[in-house]
């Protein structure tokens, strides 16, 4: 029987049609931009952690597991209930961006699964949120201290989630509710510090302005006690007749010359 090498390249292509039908879905895989996908090959080697695949069209083996992360920034936002160190609860609503470490999403998916932000960002934000908030007084918290507390949150928030494949962007506090009773409290003692710092001010402004015209008054009572001191007789005599001599020589004056008592200037008067 002659071999029909024509039949066989129509029974191949039918096979290799059902494969593409069945397994298609799983042999064609497309990365999207901001996406990386990590490999897993149950058969062989497993969780290939080290070749990240990037954008674009991939084809692999049909029984082989490939799966894509999202490595855009993200953003979460929660709102919690902590206790500060007294043990007064605070309402705080706290809001985070992050995004995967790009050549770390085979660690990623080994330790925590595609589910990583419920099972390791918001666990750790919340955390970190409590941990802070603890070592805090309310006042603290809602005033005084609230950047302080926000630098520690970040700080111990990032290297969790950094020693854990994730790039922490910001976390950001973004209110912070105390029941009214206790914020009234608060509100009404910051209210009377600036009061007092104000009172303070205002207290030192006039001291110094004090202080000051007591200096300037006593340089005026030098200056006149030396003044007084150096005009004698003599030197006031001789002021007297220099004015008068700049005052016979002018040519718009008129002068009236009427005598005086002894030593003394004569007076001069008129003009144009």
């Amino acid at each position: 029987m002659k071999f029909n090498f024509k039949s066989s390249y129509v029974v191949i292509a039918v096979i290799g049609l059902i494969v593409i039908l069945l397994f298609g879905g799983r042999m064609f895989m497309i990365i999207e931009p901001g996406e990386r996908g990590v490999i897993f090959r149950p058969y062989t080697s497993g969780l290939d952690k080290d070749n990240i695949y990037t954008e674009g069209f991939h084809v692999i083996a049909p029984w082989n597991d490939m799966k894509v992360y999202n490595v855009r920034e993200q953003q979460r936002e929660e709102t919690m209930d902590v206790l500060d160190k007294n043990g007064l609860s605070i309402n705080t609503d706290v809001t985070v961006r992050f995004n995967p470490h790009y050549t770390k999403i085979g660690h990623l998916h080994e330790k925590f699964g595609v589910n990583f932000v419920n099972v390791l960002v918001i666990p750790e934000v919340r955390s970190s949120v409590r941990q802070v908030a603890g070592r805090y007084t309310a006042e603290e918290i809602y005033s005084t201290k609230r950047a302080e507390v926000e630098q520690a949150i970040i700080s111990e928030t990032r290297e969790t989630l950094g020693e854990n494949f994730i790039d922490m962007k910001a976390l950001l506090i973004r209110s912070i509710n105390l029941p009214a009773q206790i914020k009234g409290a608060i509100e009404a003692k910051l209210q009377q510090e600036q009061e007092s710092l104000a009172y303070e001010y205002k207290l030192t402004k006039e001291t110094a302005e004090a202080e000051r015209r007591r200096i300037e008054a006593e340089g005026i009572a030098n200056y006149n006690r030396i003044i007084n001191e150096s005009l004698t007789d003599k030197i006031l005599k001789q002021r007297g007749i220099e004015a008068t001599q700049d005052l016979a020589e002018s040519p718009n004056a008129k002068v009236v010359v009427i005598g005086s008592g002894k030593d003394g200037l004569p007076l001069i008067l008129g003009g144009n």
